[in-house]
Protein backbone atom coordinates (compact mmCIF):
# COMPACT_ATOMS: atom_id res chain seq x y z
CA UNK A 1 0.00 0.00 0.00
CA UNK A 2 1.54 3.64 -0.93
CA UNK A 3 1.83 6.30 1.53
CA UNK A 4 -1.08 8.02 -0.84
CA UNK A 5 -3.28 5.06 -0.16
CA UNK A 6 -2.60 5.39 3.63
CA UNK A 7 -3.46 8.93 3.22
CA UNK A 8 -6.69 8.59 2.09
CA UNK A 9 -8.09 5.88 3.65
CA UNK A 10 -6.79 7.97 7.35
CA UNK A 11 -8.58 10.93 5.83
CA UNK A 12 -11.68 8.88 4.60
CA UNK A 13 -12.18 7.41 8.23
CA UNK A 14 -11.81 10.99 9.57
CA UNK A 15 -14.88 11.98 7.57
CA UNK A 16 -16.66 8.75 8.51
CA UNK A 17 -16.08 9.45 12.58
CA UNK A 18 -16.97 12.80 12.21
CA UNK A 19 -20.17 11.98 10.47
CA UNK A 20 -20.95 9.34 13.04
CA UNK A 21 -20.50 12.29 15.40
CA UNK A 22 -22.70 14.71 13.48
CA UNK A 23 -25.44 12.63 13.56
CA UNK A 24 -25.14 11.15 17.24
CA UNK A 25 -24.85 14.77 18.77
CA UNK A 26 -27.83 15.82 16.45
CA UNK A 27 -29.72 12.71 18.15
CA UNK A 28 -28.72 13.98 21.35
CA UNK A 29 -31.23 16.67 21.71
CA UNK A 30 -34.64 15.22 20.53
CA UNK A 31 -36.92 14.76 23.67
CA UNK A 32 -39.12 11.88 21.64
CA UNK A 33 -41.54 14.44 21.54
CA UNK A 34 -43.66 15.47 18.48
CA UNK A 35 -42.35 18.73 16.88
CA UNK A 36 -44.71 21.42 16.27
CA UNK A 37 -44.64 23.88 13.01
CA UNK A 38 -43.56 27.31 13.72
CA UNK A 39 -46.58 29.26 13.51
CA UNK A 40 -46.94 31.19 10.03
CA UNK A 41 -47.53 34.88 9.43
CA UNK A 42 -50.78 34.35 8.58
CA UNK A 43 -52.58 32.85 11.32
CA UNK A 44 -55.18 34.97 13.30
CA UNK A 45 -53.63 37.09 16.04
CA UNK A 46 -57.00 37.45 17.88
CA UNK A 47 -57.34 34.22 19.34
CA UNK A 48 -58.97 33.10 22.31
CA UNK A 49 -56.75 33.11 25.57
CA UNK A 50 -58.24 30.08 26.57
CA UNK A 51 -56.77 28.05 23.27
CA UNK A 52 -53.04 29.37 23.82
CA UNK A 53 -50.75 26.71 25.48
CA UNK A 54 -50.86 26.38 29.32
CA UNK A 55 -47.65 25.71 31.11
CA UNK A 56 -46.62 22.33 31.92
CA UNK A 57 -46.74 21.07 35.19
CA UNK A 58 -42.87 20.02 35.01
CA UNK A 59 -42.01 23.97 35.19
CA UNK A 60 -41.20 25.83 37.87
CA UNK A 61 -43.74 27.96 39.79
CA UNK A 62 -42.93 31.54 41.11
CA UNK A 63 -45.16 30.95 44.11
CA UNK A 64 -43.61 30.46 47.20
CA UNK A 65 -43.97 26.82 48.06
CA UNK A 66 -46.50 25.36 50.69
CA UNK A 67 -44.72 25.52 54.29
CA UNK A 68 -46.91 22.48 56.44
CA UNK A 69 -44.71 23.69 60.04
CA UNK A 70 -41.71 26.14 60.68
CA UNK A 71 -39.66 24.98 63.70
CA UNK A 72 -36.40 27.34 65.42
CA UNK A 73 -33.56 25.76 66.10
CA UNK A 74 -30.33 26.91 68.38
CA UNK A 75 -28.58 29.98 66.62
CA UNK A 76 -31.11 31.57 64.42
CA UNK A 77 -31.70 28.68 62.31
CA UNK A 78 -35.20 28.02 61.15
CA UNK A 79 -36.74 24.38 59.51
CA UNK A 80 -39.58 24.57 57.72
CA UNK A 81 -41.42 21.51 56.33
CA UNK A 82 -42.51 22.02 53.01
CA UNK A 83 -43.94 18.83 51.56
CA UNK A 84 -44.80 15.25 53.42
CA UNK A 85 -45.94 12.95 50.35
CA UNK A 86 -46.50 9.27 50.28
CA UNK A 87 -45.70 7.55 47.37
CA UNK A 88 -46.86 4.57 45.83
CA UNK A 89 -43.27 2.81 45.82
CA UNK A 90 -43.35 2.30 49.94
CA UNK A 91 -42.16 5.17 51.13
CA UNK A 92 -42.51 8.71 52.49
CA UNK A 93 -40.60 11.94 51.09
CA UNK A 94 -40.17 14.88 53.48
CA UNK A 95 -38.86 17.91 51.72
CA UNK A 96 -38.41 21.92 53.05
CA UNK A 97 -35.84 23.98 53.81
CA UNK A 98 -33.64 25.19 56.19
CA UNK A 99 -32.70 28.91 56.97
CA UNK A 100 -29.89 31.02 58.52
CA UNK A 101 -31.74 33.92 59.79
CA UNK A 102 -28.63 35.13 61.61
CA UNK A 103 -25.62 37.11 60.57
CA UNK A 104 -22.87 34.64 61.37
CA UNK A 105 -22.36 31.40 59.57
CA UNK A 106 -24.36 28.39 61.51
CA UNK A 107 -21.53 25.30 61.62
CA UNK A 108 -23.48 23.10 64.37
CA UNK A 109 -24.99 20.87 61.63
CA UNK A 110 -22.57 17.34 63.32
CA UNK A 111 -25.90 16.45 65.22
CA UNK A 112 -27.88 16.25 62.26
CA UNK A 113 -26.32 13.21 60.60
CA UNK A 114 -26.97 11.09 63.63
CA UNK A 115 -24.27 8.39 63.97
CA UNK A 116 -23.44 8.25 60.52
CA UNK A 117 -19.93 8.45 60.37
CA UNK A 118 -18.34 6.95 56.85
CA UNK A 119 -21.62 6.35 54.74
CA UNK A 120 -23.48 9.55 54.40
CA UNK A 121 -21.05 12.42 55.60
CA UNK A 122 -22.24 15.39 56.15
CA UNK A 123 -25.96 14.67 55.80
CA UNK A 124 -29.26 15.11 57.56
CA UNK A 125 -29.73 11.51 58.16
CA UNK A 126 -30.32 11.60 61.96
CA UNK A 127 -34.17 12.49 61.03
CA UNK A 128 -36.76 10.65 61.98
CA UNK A 129 -40.74 9.77 61.72
CA UNK A 130 -42.51 8.51 64.33
CA UNK A 131 -45.94 6.46 63.86
CA UNK A 132 -47.43 7.49 67.65
CA UNK A 133 -51.05 5.28 67.28
CA UNK A 134 -48.49 2.27 65.55
CA UNK A 135 -45.63 3.00 68.29
CA UNK A 136 -42.61 2.67 65.41
CA UNK A 137 -40.15 4.50 64.47
CA UNK A 138 -39.13 5.13 61.17
CA UNK A 139 -35.46 5.82 60.21
CA UNK A 140 -34.20 7.49 56.92
CA UNK A 141 -33.69 4.83 54.14
CA UNK A 142 -30.18 3.66 52.57
CA UNK A 143 -29.35 3.14 49.38
CA UNK A 144 -27.45 -0.18 48.49
CA UNK A 145 -23.92 1.12 49.18
CA UNK A 146 -25.27 2.38 52.47
CA UNK A 147 -25.87 6.01 51.97
CA UNK A 148 -28.90 7.64 53.34
CA UNK A 149 -31.46 8.28 50.99
CA UNK A 150 -31.44 12.47 52.27
CA UNK A 151 -29.73 15.73 51.52
CA UNK A 152 -26.12 15.32 51.93
CA UNK A 153 -23.16 18.39 52.27
CA UNK A 154 -24.77 21.16 54.31
CA UNK A 155 -21.82 21.27 56.57
CA UNK A 156 -22.14 25.57 56.60
CA UNK A 157 -25.09 27.63 56.44
CA UNK A 158 -23.96 31.33 55.66
CA UNK A 159 -25.67 34.23 57.02
CA UNK A 160 -29.47 34.72 55.38
CA UNK A 161 -28.97 31.12 53.15
CA UNK A 162 -31.77 28.71 52.48
CA UNK A 163 -30.95 25.23 51.90
CA UNK A 164 -33.10 22.66 50.96
CA UNK A 165 -33.33 19.25 52.39
CA UNK A 166 -34.80 16.24 51.82
CA UNK A 167 -35.37 12.61 53.26
CA UNK A 168 -36.90 9.48 52.25
CA UNK A 169 -38.31 6.72 54.98
CA UNK A 170 -40.55 3.38 54.45
CA UNK A 171 -44.30 4.58 54.20
CA UNK A 172 -45.70 3.83 57.89
CA UNK A 173 -49.11 1.98 57.26
CA UNK A 174 -51.82 3.85 54.74
CA UNK A 175 -53.95 4.15 57.90
CA UNK A 176 -51.81 6.88 59.53
CA UNK A 177 -52.35 10.05 58.38
CA UNK A 178 -50.06 12.13 61.02
CA UNK A 179 -46.56 11.18 62.25
CA UNK A 180 -44.38 13.12 64.63
CA UNK A 181 -41.04 14.82 62.53
CA UNK A 182 -37.79 14.67 64.49
CA UNK A 183 -34.81 16.59 63.36
CA UNK A 184 -32.00 17.13 65.50
CA UNK A 185 -31.69 20.56 67.35
CA UNK A 186 -34.97 21.13 66.49
CA UNK A 187 -38.18 21.04 68.59
CA UNK A 188 -39.93 17.58 67.14
CA UNK A 189 -43.51 18.52 65.20
CA UNK A 190 -46.90 17.14 63.71
CA UNK A 191 -46.83 16.34 60.05
CA UNK A 192 -50.24 15.41 58.17
CA UNK A 193 -49.08 12.94 55.43
CA UNK A 194 -50.37 13.28 51.56
CA UNK A 195 -50.91 10.93 48.88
Amino acid sequence: MSIRNTVKVRGGAAVAIAAALVLTLAGCGDDGKAKTPPSTPTADKNTDAAAQPQPSAGKQSSAPPQVLATVNGEAGVVLAVHSVVRDTGGFVTVSGQIQNTADKPFANTAAWRGNELKTSGVSVAGVNLVDKAGKKRYYVLRDTEGRCLCSTGVAIIEAGQAVPFFAQFPAPPASTSEVEFNFPTFASTTLKISG
